[in-house]
């Protein structure tokens, strides 16, 4: 993975982890926090820079979402 895609994403992950514990709901936080490592740790020896952008941009999609719903609980 080239230098500017790893802190791309390292930049997304820390984004989503820090997002989803602001649900105040505790189950939903949780459940974010570990579907987010999960996804992260099994996806993290791609090689193949199509599928890293097309994961990156399945996890930007995310994190609007994790925000959408954040917004929502306040």
């Amino acid at each position: 993975m080239a230098a500017s895609s790893r802190a791309q994403v390292l930049d997304l992950y820390r984004a989503m982890l820090r997002e989803s514990k602001h649900f105040s709901a505790y189950n939903y936080r949780t459940y974010a926090i570990r579907r987010i490592r999960d996804a992260f740790r099994e996806n993290k020896n791609v090689q193949d820079p199509v599928e890293i952008q097309t994961l990156v941009n399945k996890a930007k999609r995310d994190l609007g979402m994790i925000r959408r719903q954040h917004s929502k609980e306040r």
